[in-house]
């Protein structure tokens, strides 16, 4: 019996396919900077803010140089705000909430997700959260599904793995999770939702 529903965040909850192009995009709009030259710079960080190895506040200064503008700090906590919602998937979090445990499981900075959750009232909905850059862990592992089905008190095959990149369901499918490949292009919620119920 499935006791448990787990959500990645970008792509599945969000608009956008990830939290960097959510980012990128915002201050490249904001600050009139080409969105290549954005990406380019924070790209060049990303993978140590998903492990957590730096935070944000780190690589700040050198990003601001890369592009060539001292763009105010307040401007970044501003595109972790500006995330793209699926109104819909979070509206269905809250109908499943009543009668499942909901956690997220997302490679994400922890800057990041802690805001999003406050600033959009977000965190009421979700029984854990798993951040890659907190937990030093991430999908590529066993070990954030283990950790996430102890912390919620179930079993791996209590629990149904929802996320937007198919490499990431390998290892939640290996441990006996129930798994959904969102199509974050289309985002047919009905057939989501459809899917989701023949396992429930």
């Amino acid at each position: 019996m499935i006791k448990a529903i787990l959500f990645d965040f970008d792509g599945v909850l969000t608009v956008d396919k990830t939290g960097s192009a959510s980012i990128t995009k915002y201050i490249s709009e904001k600050c009139g900077i080409s969105l290549e030259t954005v990406k380019a710079s924070y790209g060049k960080y990303n993978k140590a803010l998903l492990d957590g190895s730096i935070v944000h506040q780190d690589m700040w200064e050198a990003f601001c140089e890369d592009v060539g503008e001292r763009i105010p700090y307040e401007v970044l906590t501003e595109s972790f705000i500006a995330t793209p919602l699926d109104e819909e998937m979070i509206a269905l979090v809250k109908q499943l909430k009543e009668k499942y445990f909901i956690a997220m499981v997302t490679d994400n900075k922890a800057d990041r997700i802690n805001t999003v959750l406050r600033e959009k009232n977000l965190a009421p909905w979700f029984d854990f959260v798993a951040v890659s850059a907190e937990l030093h862990m991430g999908k590529d592992s066993r070990e954030v599904f283990d950790f996430v089905a102890r912390q919620l008190g179930v079993s791996a095959d209590e629990c149904v793995f929802i996320d937007n990149t198919e490499k990431n369901l390998t290892i939640p499918n290996k441990m006996g999770m129930k798994t959904i490949l969102f199509d974050d292009q289309n985002r047919d919620i009905e057939k989501f939702r459809a899917k989701l119920d023949s396992f429930l």
